[in-house]
């Protein structure tokens, strides 16, 4: 299936490696969104989702009333296993649910060929989804997964539960996963998804799962409200 970068994507790509080559270091304030719209000759709205997609990666971080910086690396924490949101809604007794707001196939970014092992020749499927609990929604999250791993899967079977889906096809195992976990506040685009203020507390979640034998298969960037859950760490 051929697909294009989506523009905001080759924009992300950019400043990502601009800040990798030294342009600006960690605790600077890049220019606004108007200079960088102009800069890039794309709307703001554009520019702005660019921006976004690499303040969700942690890359940057944007201060209300302030401007947008290139963030400092978060202290991280080790957790053991790879978690299901389905898996652990059921566990506490609820119902697992989920509404997708956008379910695409394109090309990956460099974050996600980095973080998945790809090449700019393979396709990622990407989606975003509202995940809840009785019907109250828990966290916002966007899933990008290489295309050859679930190419042959119906879209149901995805956007329900990833992980029951490969289970069932009972060809690859699940093993270990990645996270980091950082507090944020909730943009006006969660806000509006997860039925809370904007600027209220916010857990962001970004794994990676990898199959047993080391191949990742899935990187999501979740954003939980801070008071409808929490992560137990047991060691």
């Amino acid at each position: 299936m051929a697909s294009k970068m989506p523009v905001y994507l080759k924009i992300h790509d950019q400043i990502k490696k601009e800040i990798e080559e030294g342009k600006w270091h960690v605790g600077d304030r890049l220019p606004s969104e108007r200079e960088l719209s102009e800069t890039f000759n794309v709307s703001r709205m554009t520019l702005r989702q660019a921006v976004q997609t690499l303040a969700d990666e942690g890359i940057l971080e944007r201060k209300i009333g302030s401007g947008t910086y290139v963030a400092r690396k978060k202290v991280q924490e080790t957790m053991i296993g790879t978690t299901s949101f389905s898996d652990i809604v059921e566990e506490q007794g609820r119902e697992p649910s989920s509404k997708t707001i956008s379910y695409f196939v394109t090309k990956p970014s460099s974050s996600e060929m980095e973080k998945l092992n790809l090449t700019e020749k393979d396709d990622i499927l990407k989606m975003e989804r509202i995940r809840y609990a009785d019907d109250v929604p828990i966290c916002f999250e966007v899933a990008s997964i290489p295309y050859e791993i679930v190419k042959n899967f119906h879209k149901e079977e995805i956007t329900l539960s990833l992980y029951k889906a490969i289970a069932n096809e009972g060809t690859r195992i699940i093993g270990k996963s990645s996270q980091k976990i950082s507090a944020v506040i909730a943009s006006e685009k969660i806000a509006h998804f997860m039925d809370i203020k904007r600027g209220e507390a916010i857990l962001k979640v970004s794994q990676i799962s990898y199959f047993d034998e080391g191949t990742p298969f899935e990187y999501v960037r979740s954003q939980y409200v801070g008071e409808r859950f929490e992560f137990f760490l047991e060691k």
